[in-house]
């Protein structure tokens, strides 16, 4: 191999890599993402999202009206998920309230996968109880 061929080859490499590690361009995967197979149920959601919550909200103390729904199958972005429909009212940083807010949460391999800031559809029709864990977070 002579040198300007190694030097094509280290040029090249990273970009054949790159193209294995997704469904297309731009597109990295970590977990085996079955598109439209069932996903396994999220356990452990609860206790998932409250950790979550603690790092996402600005201040995750006296979060008020806060309601949960179970874990339901829908399809998202052409791909089965398990979503949880949340609403809570929480503080903002200088410590006034916002307002009733809507999210959905994501699961894909039973772990959560992110926040859907506008849930709108995703969360038509979902049915919610009481979250009281939420309500009791501390930082």
């Amino acid at each position: 191999m002579g040198i300007s061929t190694a030097r094509a080859a280290i040029f090249v490499l990273p970009l054949m890599l790159a193209a294995c590690a997704g469904d297309g361009p731009g597109s990295i995967t970590f977990t085996d993402d079955r598109g439209t197979a069932n996903q396994p149920y999220p356990a452990n959601y609860k206790p998932e999202l409250l950790a979550f919550l603690r790092t996402y909200l600005n201040n995750p103390v006296g979060v008020k009206e806060a309601m949960l729904g179970e874990p339901v199958q829908r399809t998202v972005g052409g791909r089965l998920r398990y979503v949880t429909c949340l609403r809570y009212n929480a503080r903002d940083v200088d410590g006034n309230y916002r307002g009733q807010r809507e999210r959905a949460v994501l699961y894909v391999d039973a772990r959560l996968d992110r926040i859907v800031e506008e849930a709108g559809d995703i969360c038509g029709g979902a049915v919610y109880a009481p979250f009281p864990e939420m309500e009791k977070m501390t930082r």
